[in-house]
């Protein structure tokens, strides 16, 4: 039997198939194409901006973006026309007169170049940049550098300012309010979010960033994994001729002092990249917990404070180069290089009363005195081969990831009664050794056959080896000060990964109707073993993920889009380690070596408008999970808490996501994101009551004003509104950042400050509730901060907006 959604996804593609007959009647439609390219090094422009105008009084008739290899085909009625070609940060080009007629329907406008906007002009002076946000039609594209809040921040801050994404406290990422999302850097993983997920991208610098690619409903091209989709985050890399950069200096409170360089050079055929950053931070940390146990007519309460500062010295290099054989064959080697290194201290305190706050049993202090080394290298090479026929291409791609963790841990605990004596069975000295290490082997190959006029198929193949471990050492120090091992919590999990992967697609455009299928087939083979216990827990699995795309280009620069995919989530290694953390000794967390994966069906229905003042999408989404995963809490009698992931039954997801992008003033800048979900979780099968049904949303805006004297400011609101989950709820969320900049240098410097979180009131506040326990929960990972960055600029374009007409300023 059909899924109802699946039959109104159906009903859509029908009346979808009648709107594209009811407009192909009109057969008095010409086809304008072309490709631009940069002027120097005749690289194709993607995402330049074509717009065809009547001779007669200049009104706009159509237009458009161009594609990735800089390509457009333009739709538009019988008449004489001109065009203009813009693309920001470059001098526009007009078109001359051309006609549309029946004798000629098809109009090849040629190759068109593009050149670098000059940087001053006697009487008027053009300086562009690109739009912070562009659209394409199977994803978003969030050019980072525009972003004022983003100066001094790591890649972790900016992924919180993109729309549709959300992180918390602890770095945790989410996109469309679904934690399941893949990270990528450049396209492929990386060793940053492996063990740590999304908090690992605090240790990535945000220069280093160019844009973040947000894909929503991946096609059969990507890996499977990711249920609410695909964040790439892109780093910056340029191929123009000659020498440029830009070079970054930072300060902040708390401390957060840092340097970054980002330059490149091309001569002739070898383009050469570097980017660096050096960053010192200190992120405190704190958080309230309130929890009742019921134990038959004993109430036990706890009342616990924490305060965190973690002090950590980053380094990053990226550099490579690219060889060019000629205009098609580039050959592509790159090495990137981090190391962390940190120091921890966090303080716990836990009082605790029986059955009143009037009770006092004991206080208990527990210190954790940790330092951290995470040294992480990736290697790169890549051969992109161009064949004569525009979009025959083939690409070869082969990394290689290592990636090593050592953690020395101290844990001191002193307990006192009540009455102030010892409490010498709660009081301890303990010490944590923990090593993790990932190698993982990644090849692919893409290969890109057009057809026809318009269609193309592509094939690919994938394979990645990974393997992890994690070799966990735990002591106590007994009554005459030797530590001896604690023979529960020593023991080494290795983690072995072999996924092969092979996807076929086809597409193809019949006028304004555009459709795409594609197959992806994943074999996946997963072995977990506790290396001293031989424990061993083997998983192998065929899975095929289909998925669909159809698009329909309306009159005025509208899109229709609908999709589907077919997701996965594997469990992550986190989500399988049965370690738990030892940090606090009233909350514990770790993996489930039992754990499947989950299974997503994604259904998305979406509108792009692109008008002349900015853009607006719209998008409708349904997603349908099976083996849904959440952790779930439990306490036992005694007031501790364990926390691990379980597979609940489904989950049911319906949501609404708007986002534009719109110049309401010259100087008034306007973005709004909102996203409305719904989402109906059955885990009856862990216990029958753990259901939820609920309504949420969460709503994003930011205003950027141009003011006189080349001074921007911007300010940008977040809201998370409360939504209930299976075991209790998660409170609303509300902060804002503002920022500030000053051009320098003429024009090739700025001055930023902003501050971020300005009222300190990004805090996560919980209430988890069981059959025999209540919690509250208040934390706040990251308290307030202020950067101030000095941004320097070298033969790039600026990055402010502006004209200068008869010397004066718009």
């Amino acid at each position: 039997m059909k899924h109802p959604l699946t039959k109104v996804i159906l009903a859509g593609l029908f009346i979808l198939f009648l709107v594209q007959n009811g407009f192909g009647q009109n057969s008095k439609l010409a086809n304008i194409k072309g490709k631009i390219i940069e002027a120097q090094s005749k690289a194709p422009l993607a995402y330049a901006a074509i717009r065809i105008l009547k001779n007669s009084d200049s009104t706009l008739v159509s237009g458009g973006i161009s594609d990735e290899k800089g390509q457009f085909s333009l739709e538009a009625p019988y008449g004489d026309y001109h065009a203009v070609v813009e693309f920001l940060g470059y001098q526009p080009i007009k078109i001359p007169s051309f006609s549309a007629s029946a004798g000629k329907n098809s109009l090849d406008l040629g190759t068109i170049s593009l050149s670098a906007a000059a940087q001053n002009l006697q009487e008027v002076v053009v300086q562009g940049e690109k739009s912070s946000m562009e659209l394409a039609l199977d994803k978003k594209i969030f050019n980072v550098g525009k972003d004022l809040a983003n100066a001094g921040g790591t890649a972790s801050d900016i992924l919180s300012n993109i729309p549709s994404v959300s992180v918390d406290g602890e770095g945790n990422v989410k996109l469309r309010g679904s934690d399941n999302v893949r990270i990528l850097i450049d396209g492929k993983p990386s060793g940053l979010v492996s063990f740590k997920g999304g908090a690992g991208l605090q240790q990535l610098q945000g220069s280093l960033v160019d844009k973040v690619e947000v894909i929503t409903n991946p096609s059969a091209r990507y890996e499977a994994e990711g249920m609410s989709g695909i964040i790439n985050i892109v780093l910056k890399k340029d191929r123009r001729q000659g020498f440029n950069g830009s070079f970054d200096l930072i300060a902040g409170n708390p401390d957060n002092f840092g340097a970054g360089a980002n330059v490149n050079y091309r001569k002739d055929k070898i383009n050469f990249f570097l980017n660096y950053a050096l960053a010192y931070r200190l992120q405190p940390g704190r958080g309230e917990t309130y929890q009742e146990v019921y134990d038959g007519p004993i109430t036990r309460i706890l009342e616990q404070t924490n305060k965190g500062r973690m002090r950590a010295a980053n380094n990053s290099i990226n550099g490579g180069l690219d060889y060019y054989f000629d205009d098609k064959n580039i050959f592509t080697a790159s090495y990137l290089w981090r190391r962390s290194d940190a120091r921890r201290i966090t303080d716990n305190q836990y009082k605790d009363y029986i059955n009143s706050l009037s009770n006092l049993y004991s206080i208990t202090d527990r210190q954790q005195d940790e330092t951290e080394d995470e040294p992480n290298s990736e290697y790169a090479l890549s051969y992109k081969r161009s064949f004569e026929k525009k979009g025959h291409e083939l690409l070869i791609d082969a990394r290689y990831l290592d990636y090593w963790e050592h953690s020395d841990q101290t844990f001191t605990q002193k307990s006192v009664f009540a009455d102030g004596i010892i409490n010498k069975v709660s009081s301890r000295t303990q010490k944590s050794l923990n090593d993790e290490t990932e190698k993982q082997w990644l090849f692919s190959a893409d290969y890109v056959q057009p057809f026809g006029k318009e269609g193309k198929y592509e094939l690919g193949v994938r394979s990645s080896f990974r393997d992890m471990s994690n070799d966990f050492f735990v002591t106590e120090q007994d009554s005459t000060g030797i530590y001896l091992p604690l023979d529960s919590l020593n023991n080494n999990f290795l983690y072995d990964e072999n996924i092969n992967a092979a996807y076929a697609i086809i597409g193809n455009k019949i006028k304004r109707f555009s459709y795409q299928f594609g197959l992806r087939a994943e074999h996946t083979d997963i072995k977990t073993t506790l290396a001293q216990t031989n424990e061993s827990n083997p998983r192998n699995y065929a899975n095929l993920f289909p998925s669909a795309h159809f698009t329909y280009k309306l009159p005025q620069e509208n899109s229709l889009q609908i999709s589907y995919s077919r997701r996965v989530r594997r469990p992550r290694y986190n989500d399988l380690s049965p370690f738990v953390t030892f940090s606090d000794n009233r909350n514990f967390f770790s993996g489930n070596p039992d754990l499947n994966p989950e299974f997503t069906d994604a259904y998305d229905l979406g509108h792009v408008k692109f008008f002349e003042k900015g853009s607006f999408a719209s998008s409708l989404y349904y997603r349908y999970t099976t083996g849904k995963i959440d952790r779930i809490r439990r306490v036992n009698s005694d007031g501790f808490a364990a926390t691990r992931p379980e597979n609940l039954l489904d989950e049911h997801s319906f949501g609404a996501e708007f986002t534009s992008s719109f110049s309401l003033k010259k100087w008034w800048k306007l973005d709004f994101n909102v996203n409305f979900f719904r989402a109906i979780t059955d885990g009856s099968n862990i216990q029958e009551d753990y259901q939820s049904d609920t309504y949420a949303w969460f709503a994003r805006q930011t205003s950027r004003f141009s003011l006189p004297k080349k001074t921007d400011i911007q300010i940008r609101a977040s809201y998370e509104a409360p939504r209930q989950t299976p075991q209790g709820e998660v409170k609303s969320l509300f902060f804002t950042d503002l920022s500030m900049s000053r051009d320098l240098f003429k024009g090739q410097g700025k001055l930023i400050l902003n501050v971020l979180d300005v009222f300190n009131s990004r805090r996560f506040r919980s209430i988890t509730r069981g059959e025999n326990f209540y919690t509250e929960n208040n934390s706040q990972m990251r308290l307030r901060q202020i950067n101030l960055t000095l941004n320097y600029r070298l033969n790039q374009s600026q990055q402010v907006t502006r004209r200068r007409i008869g010397g004066e300023e718009e």
